[in-house]
């Protein structure tokens, strides 16, 4: 068997062929080691259960024919005891679909009727909010939308959801990360809510341009720089001129990760090197600064913009990701950025939200801010309007806790519901709590070029460094909501046995509360302690080598 490689292939399993109803069909080998790892994963569930039954919002109605009796309130809701009882006693079936429930992972701990549909479970059928289409067949994904798409085409998936409405109840609600048009269109078809702004108005704002043009206005201004367009050097040199940029400058285009659209321009030979993906393309050229780049997640309601913690991002380790400042995690600690710093950053994000109003935009999105450590200036980076990868962490801070969730305000926006909230309150109280908790995520990608067949790979669940310093297993867990101190980690696996793993594949993500940067004289790096969290969890990972494909010309 062959397997094609690629940085943004997603692999699924090869199903398996169909065989005649004449005689019962002999297992594989493969079939009795999963038969096996249910069995134990069944007997591993009396340990979680104590972890399920502390949370409400696990219990279900097993008998459908007896519906819960909900006396809702008659006027908007105006604190957030009351918000987190209509949470607790929610009856409109919600939905967060992806390769992977990370992003989100954790919230059906607050919401009930809050379930994940996943291409990838990592618990193996045994998380009881976590579903997963048993029959997969091979199919080489090429966008993260395309994946959600054909979630939601899937007849399993269908019928999971079908299932549990309610004959004259509420529409199921989807919420995800990357959706289009088609997503909205088979949305519609089915009768569910995509309880997001439409695909439209995100690809408008996913252009950095229209970014920087809605942050000058709404009084969020972007490092120095001016919009045009240059087709030559010497063009860009003088476009640079009028605004005073200087020659060490950096160009961005309007659409694209920035990783791969953003270019550093010193000399005409670097112009060289970058004009094919400039030349006719409206750009922004920047002034190059010292930074220090944020994230800041925050949710946009008709009371105002909530503003969630600042977080530090992971980026470009070559023990995390093959890619050259590819992202792969964040950092939230009290040393991110100082008082002055947080509450700038803070006020640029909601300025951003007032922005974001006047476009028709309402709900959850996220800012990269640039603190110039220069001049202390607090800069807009980029808008990224959807949840985004910090979201993991970001909804189990301690504001979090002390009232609700940074997403539940997103879905107060899109539920039937009034609410009334005093938002400068909650911003002031949540800022001042920012500082005082650890959480640290990490994406832990194949690193090596090579392709596997795995037979070997860590399990989902709670880690903890022994006193001789070597990570074990401890217990499965549903999520990293309990965890309590720096020794303890909890691994989601992504890719397991009978997957293939290649250069670049996302093999599991791994949280701690614990910091995963040092900062030294010379550079930022990972800790000691990453490291070998990073090592013990691949070390994990065995399979075996897949030949290369044949050539055609053969």
């Amino acid at each position: 068997m062959t397997v094609t490689k690629g940085s943004t292939y997603i692999m699924a399993n090869t199903s398996e062929a169909s065989v005649s109803a004449s005689r019962p069909r002999i297992p594989k080998p493969s079939e009795l080691s999963k038969l096996r790892s249910q069995i134990q994963a069944v007997e591993d569930m009396e340990d979680m259960s104590a972890n399920v039954a502390m949370d409400a919002a696990y219990v279900e109605e097993d008998n459908t024919d007896q519906t819960p009796v909900v006396l809702p309130f008659a006027r908007p809701l105006k604190n957030m005891s009351e918000i987190r009882h209509f949470f607790r006693t929610n009856q409109t079936p919600i939905y967060f679909i992806g390769a992977t429930p990370v992003n989100l992972l954790g919230l059906d701990r607050w919401v009930r009727k809050f379930s994940y549909i996943t291409y990838y479970d990592g618990w193996d059928g045994h998380h009881p909010r976590v579903f997963t289409p048993s029959e997969k067949p091979y199919v080489e994904f090429q966008s993260a939308e395309e994946i959600n798409n054909w979630l939601l085409e899937n007849p399993e998936v269908r019928e999971y959801i079908d299932s549990r409405r309610t004959p004259g109840g509420p529409r199921p609600k989807i919420a995800m990360v990357f959706f289009d048009e088609e997503t909205e269109a088979i949305c519609e078809e089915l009768g569910y809510d995509l309880i997001l702004p439409s695909a439209e108005l995100r690809n408008e704002l996913d252009s950095k341009i229209v970014t920087t043009r809605l942050g000058n206005e709404a009084g969020a201004p972007s490092v120095p720089n001016i919009l045009g367009r240059a087709n030559t050097y010497k063009e860009l040199q003088k476009l640079a001129d009028k605004a005073n940029l200087g020659s060490d400058l950096v160009v961005q285009t309007p659409y694209g990760d920035s990783g791969k659209t953003t270019f550093f321009i010193t000399s005409e030979e670097t112009w060289n090197q970058y004009s094919k993906y400039i030349i006719d393309e409206d750009i922004k050229v920047m002034k190059r600064i010292n930074n220090r780049p944020v994230a800041v997640e925050a949710v946009l309601t008709h009371c105002g913009t909530v503003v969630g913690p600042i977080l530090t991002e992971l980026a470009g380790y070559k023990e995390l990701t093959p890619y050259k400042g590819g992202w792969c995690g964040n950092e939230m600690h009290p040393d991110v950025l100082n008082d002055s710093q947080r509450h700038r950053a803070t006020e640029l994000v909601r300025r951003v939200g007032d922005g974001l109003r006047k476009t028709g935009y309402k709900g959850f999105f996220e800012v990269d801010v640039l603190v110039d450590t220069d001049t202390d200036d607090v800069y807009l980076g980029e808008l990224n309007p959807r949840i985004s990868g910090a979201s993991a962490i970001t909804n189990v801070t301690a504001g979090a806790y002390a009232d609700i969730p940074l997403f539940l305000f997103h879905l107060l926006e899109y539920l039937d519901v009034e609410f009334s909230i005093d938002v400068d309150e909650i911003n002031e109280r949540w800022e001042e709590m920012s500082g005082a908790d650890i959480w640290s995520h990490m994406i832990i990608k194949e690193t090596d070029d090579i392709v596997q067949y795995i037979t070997h790979a860590p399990r989902t669940g709670n880690y903890v460094l022994d006193s001789k310093g070597k990570l074990q297993f401890v217990r499965p867990a549903l999520d990293w909501h309990q965890l309590q101190n720096h020794k303890e980690a909890f691994f989601l696996r992504i890719y397991g046995v009978e997957d293939y793993r290649w250069k670049g594949a996302d093999l599991g993500i791994l949280v701690t509360k614990a910091k995963l940067q040092f900062t030294g004289k010379k550079k930022t790096r990972l800790s000691i302690d990453a490291k070998h969290l990073i090592s013990s969890i691949r070390s994990q990972y065995r399979g075996i080598d897949v030949p290369p494909a044949e050539s055609d010309d053969k």
